[in-house]
């Protein structure tokens, strides 16, 4: 006679603690050897694209802009307004009385007061108005413009009223191409060190910036031309700083390497592709 069958029971919460136990563990070791392999494996490969930092240098305006026909009369409107709803300043309270005291004077009504005033030298309200009329004939208001040629682009002191961009003009293989000052990443150091640098290394010129933050502002990404394209080597990767001017030496510049151009401008000297880039991230200011 066969043995008699044993049903062996288990409690249910063991059941659920090691069926979700075998599912939901996750193997460390394994996973840690994956990114270990990865990792060794995208350090041994050079990557295709050279990494480049660039600068977005903005000479900010140094004067007012022109009002235009319509700010003008706008103007006028105010200050009538103003001089129709104000009250006389002391300044001109004087006059009056100066007045009042000479229209006495000539009537010869003599007071106590005009007594007082008969020997001593009086200063009027009206000598004061002579005396800075004198100052105003001899100040010279600073000249909207430094004298040089607007059309010209390779000075920064043309139209002071508008805020510029400095382009370089960079040989990419067989051409010659304007872009804004970039130079290729070096190891060791950041992208915005590398910016720095790009602008530091411009030949015959002395200026000194202040960089608007550590993160780029912009990107843009362009293959070689086929004649120049190395072994492994397809294109190049830009990031964008922004920075402002912020002191320069008046040193000659060569006319066809640097250009300070308007915003408007820019469409005259960078390939549409770039410009599209470029103009995401510059300030009107």
């Amino acid at each position: 006679m066969a043995a008699p069958f044993t049903r062996v029971y288990r409690p249910l919460w063991r059941i659920i603690t090691t069926t979700t136990l075998n599912k939901g563990v996750r193997n460390v070791s394994s996973t840690r050897q994956q990114w270990s392999a990865q990792n060794v494996k995208t350090a041994g490969v050079a990557s295709p694209w050279a990494l480049h930092g660039a600068v977005c240098l903005q000479r900010l305006p140094v004067v007012s802009q022109d009002r235009s026909p319509i700010e003008d009369e706008f103007m006028e409107l105010m200050h009538q307004m103003e001089l129709e709803r104000s009250l006389l300043s002391d300044h001109e309270l004087r006059l009056l009385e100066d007045a009042a005291r000479m229209s006495r004077k000539q009537e010869e009504e003599s007071d106590e007061e005009e007594e007082d005033y008969r020997d001593k030298d009086i200063f009027t309200a009206q000598d004061l108005e002579d005396i800075w009329e004198q100052k105003l004939k001899q100040y010279q208001p600073a000249q909207r413009s430094q004298g040089v040629d607007e059309k010209g682009v390779s000075s920064s002191e043309r139209c002071l009223a508008e805020s510029l961009i400095l382009l370089v003009k960079k040989d990419v293989g067989s051409q010659k191409l304007w872009l804004l000052p970039q130079i290729q990443w070096q190891t060791g150091e950041t992208l915005r060190q590398t910016a720095e640098r790009a602008l530091a290394s411009l030949p015959g010129a002395d200026l000194k910036a202040t960089f608007l933050g550590n993160a780029p502002c912009g990107f843009y990404k362009y293959k070689y031309p086929k004649d120049i394209q190395k072994e492994g080597s397809v294109g190049a990767k830009v990031f964008f700083f922004k920075a402002l001017l912020s002191g320069h030496k008046h040193l000659p510049l060569e006319k066809n390497s640097f250009a300070w151009v308007k915003k408007d401008e820019l469409q005259d000297f960078l390939k549409p592709e770039y410009l599209k880039q470029v103009r995401r991230f510059i300030m009107a200011l």
